[in-house]
């Protein structure tokens, strides 16, 4: 793995990013495609494109299932303001944070950011559980299957046929 704090990394200032989208609280499918529609609004950011809607069953304590999705974004961010307005995103959603794994109006998670591998204390890219997650996989693989998951060497699409896809299904 290389040097997961190398100064280069951490002044990338911009490129292509993957997000994961979740929501299973209040209005959830309108909650995405308004969270999508803000983050294309905000200078630096330029939607590329987004999957479809996925109905997903949850990890963690008894709740209602999630609609997930994925988008691709081009960004003139750094992985860490990139963070920043994805976590303010969420609040403009009304997120909040009381329990691990909990229900929630929003969820916004940085995937992958071009090939950077980081780990600092608030960001870890690829995203640690993605590879093991099908409710990223199958609507990432849909929007960008060749993207090479750069800790693995894996593509998107060769990463999806590893993990159990029962719990996925399209709206």
């Amino acid at each position: 793995m290389s040097n997961p704090t190398n100064l280069n990394n951490l002044e990338k200032n911009q490129g292509n990013a993957a997000i994961g989208m979740g929501s299973n609280l209040g209005e959830s499918l309108d909650t995405l495609k308004n969270a999508i529609q803000t983050l294309d609004e905000i200078p630096g950011i330029n939607l590329i494109s987004y999957s479809n809607w996925y109905r997903t069953k949850p990890i963690g304590p008894p709740q209602p299932d999630y609609i997930n999705g994925c988008a691709l974004l081009k960004v003139e961010l750094t992985a860490h303001k990139l963070l920043e307005i994805l976590l303010e995103t969420e609040q403009k959603f009304k997120r909040v944070r009381l329990e691990h794994w909990g229900p929630r109006t929003l969820d916004l998670d940085l995937i992958l950011y071009d090939d950077l591998v980081l780990d600092t204390p608030n960001l870890q890219i690829p995203h640690p559980r993605m590879r093991e997650r099908a409710f990223v996989l199958v609507p990432l693989a849909e929007i960008a299957p060749d993207w090479i998951e750069p800790v693995s060497g894996k593509t998107i699409a060769k990463l999806l046929e590893e993990v159990e896809c029962s719990g996925v299904s399209k709206l």
